[in-house]
């Protein structure tokens, strides 16, 4: 009933900048939280950007923190990932996520997420 649909992955070099959409539909549309998660080969998928909440409560990891910028945008039930200064080890699939229920603080973990998109490649070489 629900999908998230990413685009604007891509190859670009050590300090170029790409920004991830998503749009969702069905119940995702309706989403509570919608974030951004990475995973990089042999490495667990980590939290990267979510934003929460009417007041758009916003939270990201600290190796990301001050070059990235997480939005949403209701009206196109759309989530934004601006993605600046990038470096390589930021190099991973990313993915779409959705909430679809209340949360106490903004969720970071991948299991308190229900709805996931395809997942977008970004490759930053050096």
């Amino acid at each position: 009933q629900e999908q998230l649909v990413e685009s604007g992955g891509g190859l670009v070099q050590t300090g170029g900048s790409l920004r991830l959409s998503c749009v969702a539909s069905g119940r995702a549309a309706n989403s509570y939280v919608m974030g951004w998660f990475r995973q990089a080969p042999g490495k667990e998928r980590e939290f990267v950007a979510a934003i929460a909440g009417s007041r758009g409560e916003t939270d990201y990891d600290y190796s990301v923190k001050g070059r990235f910028i997480i939005s949403r945008d209701d009206a196109e039930n759309m989530v934004t990932l601006q993605m600046n200064s990038l470096i390589p080890e930021d190099t991973a699939v990313y993915y779409c996520a959705a909430r679809n229920y209340y949360s106490e603080t903004v969720p970071i973990l991948y299991n308190q997420y229900d709805t996931w998109g395809q997942g977008t490649q970004v490759t930053v070489s050096s």
